[in-house]
This record gives structure tokens, sequence and C-alpha cells, in this order.
């Protein structure tokens, strides 16, 4: 008997949640009754739109009810959703609508204009359907509220554990994007394996949905806080002053962060402690959390639950947790990213898929239930990543005597300079508590003797003057002379970043590494 599929938690919560408030996202305001009418509707609409349970559909939308609606849908068995990453440039966009034979897609104001472009440059895209989301004159076929108003509530053919039910695009660091094929079994056991690891989800939480929806670090969220007689709150578009006030005004008690965004909203100006002082839970993870943030989050916030969460998309999406009761001032385990949840098994191995003792730095592998099934047509690339029955994450790191995992870098951001291996983050974090600091990123640029030479790129507070040598002596008090940067730069504007609000090192290094045999990426 299956259990491992998302009616399972959705369908018993209508009756146990069913007049509760579950959903604040501008002027809508729904319970787990209206919220289940709109999904039921919204999987009649797709049927009638053509699109069955192992077609693909497309949404590129802020975040909202309805990017929630799609998904609930869609893990009902109406359908394999495909949320876009909502900085993909047009050719980006005809490529993964193509690739993944793609047909019908739901897109708000914002983004409508774009898929437009996209698809008229192509002249043969394979959609038939353009949703659109809320009003606006924009190319369209098909309303959202139409649609869903000349439906009928109606329940999909239950799936299998095995069924396909997002085919979710990486961000395409390495040449073009990679869809990354995940099944009903893999993402239950993300949410019950989550869950575990943060104790459960509160029923009377409220739960501030502030990262973007087509990423995997919202898929918790997504899936589990409604089910679970949660609210969620919805931000379209994260914005640090719009997250203190709504914080504020529904009396949030969790969220999740990417650690640049905790920083902004340390750094705004409307910014104090007590104007989050509805928060209980915040996890944050995607990204090394510079140790100035995490000091000032301990300082401020003392009794707010912190978890760090660590994975990727072809995990759906965790792998670690590093819980509350880690999170206090001194604890050398700050600087990891946990242990392994229950079910997945870590190992740290090198170059030839031997597996390194406790210390040894290595490429970080696992074994687990919750990994995707396929990159999407992309056969070999799915059995290179998991050679040897290991999935190879592409990160390095290494494991203490207790079963932490420390995170050093990405393999690929990994800076070898006269032989030594150099690791971005770890220069990363020796600098960013220098009190002029507000961002910092390390990067590898070319040098005729060392190969590569260690190079930063400060984001000074703002009024803050900082020179390089004051950076260079800074970090000298805690990482070895080789570590050290060799140079730095300094700019007044932010540090480009991703969809998923990571910093794009693949854009600060471009400049230095044209005409060089070294890629970029």
């Amino acid at each position: 008997m299956k259990e491992l599929i998302y009616p399972r938690l959705f369908y018993p919560a209508v009756d146990m949640y069913g007049d509760r408030e579950v959903m604040v996202s501008g002027e809508h305001r729904a319970t787990m009754s209206e919220h289940a009418d709109r999904v039921l509707r919204l999987c009649d609409a797709l049927d009638t739109l053509g699109v069955a349970a192992k077609d693909r559909f497309a949404v590129m939308a802020l975040n909202g009810h309805q990017f929630e609606e799609l998904y609930h849908a869609a893990f009902l068995g109406a359908g394999v959703i495909n949320p876009l990453n909502l900085r993909l440039a047009g050719k980006e966009l005809d490529y993964i609508i193509r690739d993944s034979g793609t047909e019908v897609i739901f897109v708000d104001v914002w983004f409508a204009g774009l898929i437009d472009q996209a698809i008229t440059q192509s002249g043969d895209s394979p959609l038939r359907h353009i949703v659109l989301i809320g009003d606006g004159d924009v190319p369209h076929t098909d309303n959202y509220e139409d649609l869903l108003a000349s439906a009928t509530p109606t329940r999909p053919t239950e799936p299998e554990e095995d069924s396909p039910v997002v085919l979710m695009y990486t961000g395409g660091t390495t040449g073009l994007p990679k869809g990354v094929l995940l099944d009903q079994r893999a993402e239950m056991l993300n949410v019950y394996h989550s869950g575990f690891a943060l104790g459960g989800i509160d029923e009377n939480a409220v739960y501030l949905m502030q990262t973007p929806m087509f990423h995997a670090a919202s898929m918790v969220g997504i899936l589990a806080m409604a089910p679970l007689g949660g609210k969620t709150v919805f931000l379209p578009l994260f914005d640090p002053g719009a997250a203190l006030a709504l914080s504020a005004a529904e009396q949030v008690t969790q969220t999740v962060m990417v650690p640049t965004m905790v920083g902004m909203i340390l750094q705004h100006p409307d910014y104090s402690p007590e104007k989050l002082a509805s928060w209980k839970v915040l996890t944050y993870g995607a990204s090394p959390m510079p140790a100035a943030i995490l000091d000032k989050l301990l300082h401020d916030m003392p009794d707010v639950e912190l978890s760090q969460g660590y994975g990727m998309t072809e995990a759906s999406a965790v792998l670690t947790f590093l819980t509350a009761k880690d999170h206090f001032v001194g604890n050398p385990r700050l600087r990891s990213v946990g242990q392994p949840v229950v079910g997945v098994e870590l190992s740290i191995q090198d170059g030839e898929g031997n597996i390194l003792p406790q210390g040894e730095i290595g490429e970080v592998c696992a074994k687990a239930g919750n990994f995707m099934i396929e990159y999407w047509n992309k056969p070999d690339a799915t059995e290179e990543v998991f050679e040897g029955g290991w999935y190879h994450s592409g990160d390095a790191g290494y494991l203490d005597e207790g079963g932490y995992l420390f995170l050093v870098d990405r393999v690929k951001d990994m800076i070898i300079s006269g032989g030594e291996n150099v690791y971005s983050a770890e220069v990363e974090s020796a600098i960013s508590t220098h009190p002029a600091v507000a961002q910092v990123a390390v990067i590898g640029i070319p040098h005729d003797l060392w190969g590569e030479q260690v190079h930063a790129i400060v984001v000074p507070n703002e009024g803050a003057e900082v020179t390089e040598e004051e950076i260079i002596e800074y970090a000298r008090e805690s990482i070895a002379g080789y570590k050290l940067p060799k140079s730095v730069d300094f700019r007044a504007e932010p540090l480009p970043l991703s969809g998923a609000m990571k910093v794009l090192k693949r854009e600060l290094r471009a400049p230095y590494w044209e005409g060089h045999e070294k890629g970029i990426n």
C-alpha cells in the first residue's frame, strides 16, 4: 500500500482544517476548504487544456497563492510542474520549453511579454496555451480565473510513488540548464525528513513565503504548511522592507531564507529585532552563512530557533540539517551544515571514488531515497552524477567525528594557487566580519607564476571607508598567509545575484579570465 504520495497529506487536511485560514496573498485570503476547491477546479482546467498526468506544464510568476495552487494540482496527479527561474533570458526559456516538451504555461503580467518574445523569436514553439495569472494587457490565450470559474472540482487519478511530479531546471552554470525530474516519493521523503529534523510543524505556524517558489528551497513550505494546518503569507518578490512590514502585520512565526536575504534584512534601515518579535523559527541555507551575519542573528534573536539546511535540487532538496540545538555562540560546529537527516548516508570521496577518512577534504557524496529520477533527456549526465552508486554533489567538504559535514567550497570555486588549494568560502568568512564590509566574494584570477591568485571583491557598508591593505591584514588574523587575498577590488553596487539569491561568481570571474584557458563557470 502506497504512502509517499501527496494526496495522503492533502485530502485529510481538508477535513481536519477546512475552516482554518491557510492562505494570505495580497487581498486573497482562503481557508483550507476554499483552497482545495480552487486546486481541484484547477485539476479539471488542466485536463481541459490537454495536460495529462505525465505532461509538463510550466509556471513563470512571482510568489502567490496561484503558484501554490499549481503546485498542489500537480502533486495531486494533474500533471508535472515545470517552475521557471525568473531570471532566465529568452533563449534559455525557449530551450527549456522545447527540451521539456511544455505545451501549456502559466505566467503573470511581469513575464508574459518575455514568454511571448521567446516563442516569437523561435517561430515554432511547442506552446499551445499561455494562461495569464491576474489581469493585464499582455499576450495570452487563456485567463487563470476564467478557467477556474468554468471548471468543476475534480480529483485526478491518484499518482504512484514513482510518478514524476516536478521537472525543475538547474541554473545552467556550465552549458545549458539540466532538467531535474523528481517523483512523488522523493518529494514526500524530503517533507518527512525535514519535518523530523525540525521537530515538526506547529499547526498554528504563520509561514512567510519569501524564497522564490521556482526554487527547491521553497518546497517544504509549499507542500507541508497548509496540509499541516499552518498559514502561508506570500511575499511576491523578496524585499527586506516588505518582509519586515509583512512579518509584523501577519505575526509571522516561521520562514526560510538564504544568507544574502538575511544580510539584507539585518542591514535595512527599518530593521530592529523588535519588528521580528513574532519569529520563532528561521531556516537558512543554499549558500554559506557569513560569520558576521550568523553572529548578529544569535545576538539579536536569541529566542529564535535557527536551523540550516544543506542540499540541492537533485535531492529534492535536503541532505543535512544543523538544528537549533547546535546554534549557540562559540560552537565550532556552527561552521558546519549539520548532520545527515534520517535516511541519508554521506561519504567524502577523492577523484578516484575512494572514501576518505574523517577530517580529509574531498567531494561530498550521498545515498538516499529522495534523489531525482534522472536528468531529463540526459542519460550520460545522469549516469555520471550517480557513478559508483553515490550521488556526486560537486561540493568539497569533510566530516568530523560526530558526522557533521563541513563544506569548504564548490569544487569549481576552489582556487589552486601555487599548488595549494584555497577554498573561497573560508576566505569570505574571514573577511565578512570586518565592520566596513557589507558583501564579499572571493574568486581565483589568472596569475602567470601561481596559476591563480586569490582575489576579493568587497562591497563596503554605506559611508564606510576601507583599504585593500586593511582587508588583507584583517583576514590575516584568522587564516593562513597563502589563503590571503593578494588583491582586493571595491564596488559600490551590490554583487550580482541569481534568481535564488546566490552570488553569481561566474559573472565576477568572466572579465578576469577572458582570453585565458580556465573556464569561468
